[in-house]
C-alpha cells in the first residue's frame, strides 16, 4: 500500500527555501489542495497569449495602480499556486510573498488546463476570496470572469465573448479588446 504525503503551506515554503526542488530543473512546482504539482511546459499558443496579457497589463496598470507578475507564486491559504498572470496591490514583495488579500486581479491562460482552472483552481481562489479571476478560455475563445468569492464559491460568474471588452473592477477604464486577444477578424 502507498501513501501519499500532504503538505502544508509552510512546509512546502521550507523546501522551497531549502532549494528542495532545484534538482527538477526547470520545472515549476506549485502545491494544490496539499499536492505537488509539476507544471507542464507552456507551448507557443499559450506564451502568445501570455505576452498579449502581459502588454495589455504593464500598458494599462502603472505602479501606483498594481504590480503586474507574470508566473509567479502566491500564499493562497496552504496552497501555492503559479497564475499566469497576477495584478497585486502597489508595493514591493522582496521580503514576503504576496497573499490572497494582495491580489487584485489573477488570470490563468487555459487550453489543455482548462477544465482544472474552472473546476479546482477556482474552488480554491473563491475559498480564499480572490477579488476577481479570469480564465482565458482559448479552445472555446472566450473568458470566464469569477468576482464576489463568500469562502467557497463566487457568486458572481459570467462568460463574456467577442466583441466585448472586459475591464477588472480594481481599473475599469483598462479594457481587454477580446476581438484581439483571440485574433478574431
Amino acid at each position: 500500500m502507498s501513501t501519499i504525503a500532504k503538505l502544508k503551506g509552510a512546509e512546502f515554503d521550507a523546501m522551497v527555501e531549502r532549494g528542495a526542488f532545484d534538482v527538477v530543473g526547470p520545472k515549476k512546482v506549485e502545491l494544490i489542495n496539499g499536492e505537488l504539482r509539476f507544471m507542464n511546459p507552456a507551448g507557443p499558443i499559450h506564451d502568445d497569449y501570455i505576452d498579449f496579457l502581459t502588454r495589455w497589463s504593464t500598458q494599462h496598470a502603472s505602479e501606483s495602480v498594481a504590480n503586474i507578475r507574470v508566473q509567479c507564486g502566491f500564499v493562497c491559504d496552504d496552497d501555492r499556486p503559479e497564475p499566469d498572470i497576477l495584478w497585486l496591490k502597489p508595493r514591493r514583495y522582496g521580503r514576503v510573498k504576496p497573499t490572497t488579500q494582495d491580489v487584485l486581479l489573477l488570470i490563468e491562460v487555459s487550453d489543455s488546463s482548462l477544465k482544472n482552472d474552472l473546476r479546482e483552481k477556482a474552488d480554491i481562489y473563491a475559498r480564499a476570496n480572490v477579488a476577481e479571476y479570469w480564465v482565458i478560455d482559448i479552445p472555446n475563445a472566450r473568458l470566464h470572469r469569477m468576482a464576489d468569492g463568500d469562502g467557497s464559491t463566487f457568486r458572481r460568474i459570467e462568460i463574456v465573448t467577442p466583441p466585448s471588452r472586459p475591464a477588472p473592477r480594481c481599473l475599469p477604464t483598462a479594457e481587454l479588446d477580446l476581438d484581439k486577444l483571440f485574433e478574431v477578424r
